[in-house]
């Protein structure tokens, strides 16, 4: 029999939809229940402090109530930050997967784009660029300097690989090429292209794709084409350049992007993983797909 699963939500929703940013202990924890957590710190939004209990999930959607429920899931995590959404019992996190980053040694398992692309950040840079998120989600002023002296300084190195020697600087690029998308910053084009164009780095990609989504200009927007018209590039980074497309609203591309939508790629598409993962319905749409909806609004 299998599992319950869902569809889960990118980060940006379970930003929004919580009302507190906080640092917490996990005190106790029952997987059916939920758990009991001492809360350290407020860093953004409504002010906690002392035990919370976390009962809940407020956005977890699923898609298949077979089989064993969606329990929750804080084994093995001593202190973390957790996203809150206050409810009539108590505290809810976004889904057993998500709204929450488990801290070891100082690092944090965090999430700036989707709980399936996770980044190993330093405390000291994960606190201050999520409560910046945070806060520009929630209509509340943020460190622009800080962020801006990260982001420039970071994005002026070159792309990292996903390796050993250069592991901890492409987790950092990862964090300011997303940063920049969630917080809609528009004076980093040239700095994010180099991103773009690197086809061997997947997730970069997809993150540089993402962060031109407050940049439509005519440079931005030939990049992304060519990213759709490239052999090399992935399916899921070309559905990723469609949806920063389609935030430019670009209607004197229409022509162009369905000529392309016609030869399209049809093939299924999605986060890959094991299809034992309770996250496995979270649906991506093919490149087809995104490009002829795409087409049909403009």
């Amino acid at each position: 029999m299998y599992a319950a699963t869902w569809d889960e939500p990118w980060q940006e929703t379970v930003i929004k939809e919580s009302g507190s940013f906080v640092l917490a202990r996990v005190t106790t924890f029952d997987p059916k229940k939920g758990a009991i957590v001492n809360v350290l710190r407020t860093l953004a939004g409504e002010p906690l402090a002392g035990p919370v209990e976390v009962s809940s999930f407020y956005s977890l959607h699923l898609c298949n109530e077979a089989g064993e429920e969606a329990g929750f899931r804080f084994e093995g995590i001593d202190s973390c930050y957790i996203f809150l959404q206050k409810t009539a019992a108590g505290y809810a996190i976004a889904t057993p997967t998500s709204g929450f980053a488990a801290i070891k040694h100082s690092k944090v398992a965090a999430t700036y784009r989707h709980s399936y692309h996770q980044a190993l950040v330093p405390q000291s840079v994960y606190e201050p660029t999520m409560t910046a998120i945070f806060q520009h989600y929630h209509g509340q002023p943020y460190d622009a300097d800080y962020i801006n002296k990260f982001v420039s300084s970071t994005l002026a190195l070159a792309p990292a690989k996903r390796n050993s020697a250069e592991q901890a600087t492409f987790f950092l690029q990862h964090v300011a090429l997303e940063t920049t998308y969630h917080l809609g910053l528009t004076t980093y084009c040239t700095a994010i292209l180099p991103f773009l164009r690197d086809t061997t780095n997947f997730h970069a990609q997809v993150s540089a794709t993402r962060a031109l989504a407050a940049t439509a200009t005519p440079e931005a927007k030939q990049q992304l084409i060519k990213v759709l018209t490239r052999k090399s590039d992935r399916d899921f980074v070309k559905v990723q350049a469609v949806w920063t497309l389609a935030a430019y609203h670009p209607t004197e591309l229409k022509h162009e992007l369905a000529k392309i939508a016609k030869v399209a790629s049809a093939q299924s598409n999605g986060f890959g993983g094991n299809d034992m993962d309770p996250r496995s319905c979270t649906q991506i749409p093919t490149v087809k797909e995104a490009l002829d909806a795409l087409v049909a609004q403009l």
